[in-house]
């Protein structure tokens, strides 16, 4: 049987921000009812030990959040967390006390051209407090993010476009150094036990508008991971935030089914052999990540 190192479930497709590099979905608004997430954990059990709670949305807006992350502990799952962290201090509290979560990634950047009730500063403020609390209190492992430079211009005026987030981490966790010096975007940047800072471009999400690569390359969807979307269809990667690559859905075909499958496999297999036989995977510029 495939063992798949995670498996995304986006609990809500709904988000609190309108940023930039994430285009909103045009699906209908959900939020996935804890008997759907129980039966989905049912089926991926043997598939899995890791489980992202999202693809598109944010997680935190969830209102059965706490008790999503009891199930997910109860069934033997370890659960990482990609938030914009803008709900972090109203639920902190919540979150440390929670053994089932594994890792919390924050997207930093997210908070760029958004109108907000905070400020930058106490937005970046409270997540570090989190994260100082979250390693004190719980084996949980936090990662910052700031995935906001541009690929074609990955000079040291585009690397400062991050300094005052930067002072402000050096800051708080008393840095003996600085961290302009350190970073780079091919490895994370520790700033304490079990934090780390990554800087990397931005990606695009893929689209049928973009233009189409080669159609020869390599990527980990339906090998290393694949995800299942909030109202259960199931599709290769994370990246494909609007079900175009429809494997089919977990409450009407067993996902068991559904990863054997005739697309899936075709997939799969031409992935081994350097093919790429999907429209939107030959439109996907994070794929060529795998191809350098």
């Amino acid at each position: 049987m495939r063992k798949y190192k995670k498996v995304y479930i986006e609990i809500t497709n709904v988000c609190n921000l309108n940023c930039d590099f994430c285009p909103q979905t045009k699906r209908k608004a959900e939020f996935m009812s804890e008997t759907a997430f129980k039966q989905i954990l049912d089926q991926i059990k043997p598939f899995t030990e890791y489980i992202n709670l999202h693809v598109k949305g944010e997680p935190l807006l969830h209102p059965h959040l706490g008790s999503f992350l009891d199930i997910s502990y109860e069934k033997g799952f370890k659960v990482n967390i990609t938030t914009n962290g803008t709900l972090i201090d109203e639920l902190t509290n919540m979150l440390i006390e929670k053994p089932a979560l594994r890792q919390i990634n924050f997207s930093l950047h997210s908070f760029d051209g958004n109108q907000n009730e905070l400020s930058k500063d106490v937005y970046i403020d409270n997540i570090l407090k989190f994260s100082s609390r979250a390693v004190l209190e719980s084996n949980m492992i936090i990662s910052l993010r700031l995935w906001n430079l541009d690929e074609a211009l990955l000079t040291e005026c585009q690397r400062r476009r991050n300094l005052a987030i930067i002072h402000q981490i050096e800051e708080h966790f008393a840095l003996a150094y600085k961290i302009q010096g350190n970073l780079s975007e091919t490895k994370a940047l520790k700033l304490s036990e079990r934090v780390y800072l990554n800087q990397d471009v931005e990606f695009k999400w893929p689209s049928l508008k973009e233009e189409e690569d080669f159609n020869k390359g390599y990527c980990f969807g339906l090998r290393n991971q694949i995800a299942i979307l909030v109202n259960g269809t199931v599709v290769p990667c994370c990246l494909d935030g609007e079900g175009i690559i429809n494997l089919g859905n977990i409450h009407e075909v067993n996902f068991a089914d559904i990863v054997t499958g005739q697309r899936a496999e075709n997939i799969r297999l031409s992935f081994s052999n350097n093919n790429v036989v999907e429209e939107l995977c030959r439109k996907c510029g994070f794929r060529k990540r795998f191809n350098k």
